[in-house]
């Protein structure tokens, strides 16, 4: 075999994130602000490639919502980097979103140490993976998304599988395309092709972007249709601290044409619930009469009080 031969089968084995990217190939040699340029263009194909896989992500927040709507979680896994996004962007969601954190969990590789310093090798066990779904009780009612920028880690075909079998809804993130046999157990394959890293391998670059786009995507665009905001405003936002209380106090003053002192008022008497305080307002009803008017309306403000929100300026 030829040698330029040998180097054509060894690029065919490789994944997309593991190739070499020949724009990059004299970075080493480059000033700061080379450097910047370099890496400013690499990520500047990222939105593009995810703007492809549009109707799979779609796909993955109808799954999401009806997953939600029958009582069921949505579950991140993955290694590495592609697991600590999962985990990042599943505890995001109760303060943004009022969500219960069982709502939305995110599984990492070698467990919550994990998240702070590599576990070598923890990646490589499928049985990790199944395991991990299992202790959490796994049904068929939940919805599981493997992050893998490779489409290979073992960690996530286990837990990918395991899913499968107990008829669970399933999708993967990845940066290059799935085998057949990883793609016999998932029903959406979201795949943004980014190319070769800057760094040869170091999916925390192009490939982490590109996932971190794509997940945003997935638990915002569940939470707005599950009614989860008024318009562009998160009126489910709990109130933990005092930048989320001003904020809340702020969005009421605009909603509801008020001063900041009776927003705060009008807080207080809804429970700190800016959707309920919002409908109390706009009808001139009680706290339990508009919690009541919201859960009928499966918590949407707009199905209570018709029209988008004033602009907040």
């Amino acid at each position: 075999m030829s040698r330029q031969t040998s180097r054509a089968v060894h690029a065919a084995d490789l994944s997309l994130t593991e190739r070499r990217n020949p724009r990059t190939a004299d970075i080493d040699l480059a000033s700061a602000a080379e450097i910047v340029d370099l890496m400013a263009a690499e990520d500047a194909l990222v939105p593009a490639a995810v703007a492809t896989q549009r109707d799979a992500i779609a796909r993955a927040i109808d799954i999401a919502v009806t997953t939600f709507r029958e009582g069921g979680r949505l579950f991140y896994t993955g290694a590495g980097t592609s697991g600590r996004l999962g985990v990042l962007d599943a505890s995001e969601c109760p303060p943004t979103f009022g969500t219960d954190p069982e709502m939305v969990q995110g599984l990492i590789a070698g467990g919550p140490a994990a998240l702070t310093r590599a576990q070598e090798g923890a990646e490589d066990r499928p049985e990790d993976g199944a395991r991990d779904l299992d202790a959490r009780g796994l049904s068929a009612r939940d919805f599981v998304v493997g992050i893998a920028a490779s489409a290979a880690t073992p960690y996530v075909r286990g837990a990918l599988a395991r899913a499968r079998a107990a008829g669970a809804r399933t999708a993967l993130v990845a940066n290059s395309p799935p085998s057949e046999e990883l793609g016999r157990d998932i029903d959406v394959a979201i795949v943004p092709v980014v190319g070769p890293e800057v760094v040869t391998g170091s999916t925390r670059l192009k490939s982490g972007t590109a996932t971190k786009l794509v997940l945003n995507m997935i638990t915002t665009g569940a939470m707005i249709r599950l009614g989860k905001t008024y318009g562009n405003l998160m009126v489910d936002l709990q109130a933990t601290n005092a930048k989320l209380r001003s904020r809340s106090e702020r969005m009421v003053a605009a909603v509801c044409g008020v001063s900041r002192d009776e927003a705060r008022e009008l807080l207080d008497a809804a429970g700190g619930a800016v959707k309920v305080a919002i409908v109390m307002h706009a009808l001139g009803i009680g706290r339990d009469e508009a919690v009541q008017r919201l859960a009928a309306a499966g918590g949407s403000v707009r199905r209570v009080v018709p029209g988008p929100p004033p602009s907040t300026g």
